[in-house]
C-alpha cells in the first residue's frame, strides 16, 4: 500500500477513536454486526465456544449494570485477575461500558505484586477466576479490610465476596446503568503497570485513542484479514496480550482465538491445526519451544503469517520456521507506553525481505531514529544509539506520561519534548532498518515477559538471612534469558541448597510464580558505584564470561 494511502487510514482511525465523543464499548462492540463472531475460546480438550458481538453486549451490558449497582463510577479502576476466557472478555466490555478503568493483573502474580497495583490504581473492585481466589486473602500484602469489592467468577465467593454469574443474573434486559458511558478520545481505558529496574512499576494510562495504533498494527505490522483464523498466544495481563488479542481485535471487528488453558507443545500444534490457524503470533520462546521439541511439526498447517514480539527473535527460529512451518517469522519492537512501533511487516506496501536480526522499520503513524549516546541528534547508519520515537512525526503517540509519576516521565522525554527516548540501545542501517543491541537499563525479558530486577530483589531481601541481593539476566536457549541472582548473606550464615529451595519459594510467593532466579550464587559483596547503586552489568559480564568458558 502506497505511504499516503497508509497515512490516510492512519488520520480515518485517528479520528474515529480519538473522538471527543468516543464511546469505547460502541467502538469495541456494538457497532460490529451482531451476528458476528468476536472470539473463539477453546478450552484444553479443544472443545469450542464462539462469543458473538451481539452475545457479548448483551452480557457486558449486564455486568455493567452491576459495576454501577456495587459503586463503581465512570473513572474508576476495577483491576482483573482471570484467565483467557469468555468470562474475562465480558467482565473487560462491562468495564468499559461502565466508563471504568481496566487495571490487569497477570496470574503468576503472588499478593505482593497484586496489592501493589490494587493500592497504587485505587481499585474498586476486583475481578477473579476461583482458582485465583487465595491471591486476594488477607494477610502480609492483602489487608483485612481492603477497600476494594472482590467478584469471585467461576466458583462460589466467600464471605463477603460476590458472585459474577449472579450478578450477571440479577441485571436482566437493558438496565439504565447499562448504557456504555462515552468518556472521549483521551479517556483512560486501561492502566498497565510496567516493569522497573530502580523502583516500583509505574502506571502506563492507555487512552480510548490508542486503539488506532492497536488496530494499525493490526491490520499493517500482523495483516490480520477478515478472513483469517487469528490467534495471539500472549496472555492478556501483558501489553502484547491485551492489546492484540483483545483491544485490537475487537477495534477491528475481526474474530481472535483464545485458549482457555496453561501453554504447552502438543496442545499448541492441535490448536494451530485442528483451528486451521493462518495468522499467529506469539513469543519467541513458544516457537522455540516448538523447534525443541520432540517429532515433526504438523505437515497440514494452514499458517500464512507468523509473528514474534516481546524480545529479539534469534536466527535459528527464523530458518526452523520457514522449514517446520512453511512461513517466516517476522520480528516487531514495542513497548508498553506506545505499543508496537517498529515492525518487519506482513502487509502489502509495506513487507519487504527480512534481514537477520532486524526488528523492521517504523510502523506507518510512526517515527523512529536511533539517537547519538551523548545529544539528542540521530546518530550516524549502523551506529550503536539510543532507539527514540520522533514524537511530532509519530500521530500515533498516545503516551504522555505514567501515572503519577512526573519525574519518571521526565526521563523518558528529550528536554525539548521532541523525543521519547524508549531506553532501548540499537542501530538502524542505511535503509532505515532497526537492530536491536541491548535493553532498557536492567529489565530482564524472559519468555516475552519483562522482568524488573527490583521486584524480584525486593523479595529475596524479606528473607531474614539475606542482606543484600541482585538479579540479572542470563542468556538462555529456550527462554531468551532467565534470572539469576546474586545473594550476600548475613554474617555468619552458610548458604546450601536447602536455602536457594527457600529463596526461589520465597519469589514465587512474594512476586511472581514465573520470576525466580533459576540459579542462585552466594557472594561476599557485590559491585557497587560510589552512591551505592549495584553495577548489575558487571554481574552480567561475569556470568557470561563463565558461561562461555563452559
Amino acid at each position: 500500500m502506497a505511504p499516503t494511502a497508509a497515512s490516510d487510514r492512519v488520520q480515518k482511525l485517528l479520528a474515529l477513536f480519538g473522538s471527543p465523543q468516543a464511546c469505547a464499548a460502541e467502538l469495541l462492540c456494538d457497532r460490529h454486526p451482531e451476528d458476528d463472531v468476536a472470539f473463539t475460546v477453546v478450552e484444553a480438550d479443544l472443545s469450542t465456544r464462539d462469543l458473538t458481538y451481539g452475545r457479548l453486549r448483551r452480557d457486558s451490558a449486564r455486568f455493567a449494570a452491576a459495576l454501577a449497582g456495587i459503586g463503581v463510577e465512570p473513572g474508576d479502576a476495577v483491576a482483573v485477575l482471570m484467565g483467557k476466557s469468555a468470562d474475562l472478555v465480558v467482565a473487560l466490555l462491562g468495564i468499559w461500558r461502565r466508563g471504568a478503568v481496566h487495571v490487569p493483573l497477570f496470574t503468576a502474580f503472588a499478593p505482593p505484586a497484586i496489592a501493589l497495583r490494587l493500592e497504587a490504581s485505587a481499585a474498586k473492585a476486583v475481578v477473579v477466576d476461583a482458582d485465583q481466589r487465595g491471591k486476594l486473602a488477607p494477610g502480609d500484602d492483602i489487608p483485612a479490610d481492603a477497600p476494594w469489592q472482590v467478584v469471585v467468577a467461576g466458583g462460589e465467593p466467600g464471605h463477603g465476596e460476590l458472585s459474577f454469574d449472579r450478578l450477571l443474573d440479577s441485571y436482566q434486559g437493558d438496565e439504565p446503568e447499562g448504557r456504555p458511558v462515552a468518556r472521549g478520545g483521551d479517556g483512560t481505558l486501561v492502566q498497565l503497570f510496567t516493569s522497573g529496574t530502580t523502583g516500583t512499576p509505574k502506571g502506563v494510562p492507555v487512552p480510548v485513542k490508542a486503539l488506532a495504533s492497536f488496530q494499525t498494527y493490526l491490520e499493517y505490522g500482523l495483516d490480520v484479514r477478515a478472513d483469517d483464523v487469528f490467534w495471539n498466544a500472549a496472555d492478556p495481563g501483558w501489553a502484547y496480550g491485551l492489546y492484540y488479542s483483545i483491544l485490537g481485535p475487537l477495534a477491528a471487528g475481526t474474530r481472535s482465538v483464545l485458549l482457555h488453558s496453561a501453554f504447552s507443545v502438543p496442545l499448541t500444534w492441535q490448536v494451530l491445526r485442528e483451528l486451521e490457524v493462518t495468522n499467529f503470533a506469539a513469543a519467541p520462546t513458544v516457537y522455540r519451544s516448538l523447534r525443541g521439541a520432540p517429532g515433526p511439526a504438523p505437515e497440514d498447517l494452514r499458517l500464512r503469517t507468523a509473528s514474534s514480539a516481546g524480545e529479539p527473535l534469534t536466527p535459528e527460529v527464523i530458518t526452523w520456521a520457514e522449514q517446520a512451518l512453511g512461513v517466516t517469522v517476522r520480528d516487531h519492537y514495542g513497548q508498553t507506553e506506545h505499543g508496537m512501533v517498529i515492525v518487519n511487516g506482513w502487509a502489502d506496501g509495506i513487507r519487504s525481505t527480512v534481514r537477520p536480526g532486524s526488528m523492521g522499520r517504523p510502523l506507518p503513524g510512526w517515527s523512529a531514529e536511533v539517537l547519538q549516546e551523548d545529544r539528542d541528534e540521530p546518530a550516524p547508519p549502523c551506529t550503536s544509539g539510543r532507539v527514540a520515537i520522533q514524537v511530532a512525526e509519530s500521530p500515533l503517540m498516545w503516551f504522555t506520561g505514567y501515572a503519577d509519576a512526573p519525574e519518571k516521565t521526565a526521563e523518558r522525554f528529550s528536554a525539548d519534548g521532541r523525543w521519547y527516548v524508549t531506553g532501548d540501545a540499537g542501530t538502524r542501517d542505511e535503509d532505515g532498518y532497526f537492530f536491536f543491541s541491548a535493553r532498557d537499563d536492567d529489565v530482564i525479558i524472559m519468555a516475552g515477559y519483562r522482568i524488573g530486577p527490583f521486584d524480584v530483589e525486593s523479595a529475596l531481601l524479606q528473607h531474614g538471612l539475606v542482606s543484600d541481593a541482585a538479579v540479572v539476566g542470563v542468556p538462555d536457549a529456550l527462554r531468551g534469558e532467565v534470572l539469576e541472582a546474586f545473594v550476600v548473606l548475613r554474617p555468619g550464615v552458610v548458604g546450601d541448597e536447602a536455602l536457594v529451595t527457600e529463596l526461589q519459594h520465597l519469589v514465587k510467593r512474594k512476586f511472581a510464580a514465573h520470576a525466580y532466579p533459576r540459579v542462585v550464587h552466594f557472594t561476599d559483596r557485590l559491585p557497587k558505584t560510589p552512591s551505592g547503586k549495584i553495577q548489575r552489568f558487571l554481574l552480567r559480564e561475569q556470568r557470561r564470561r563463565e558461561l562461555l568458558r563452559h
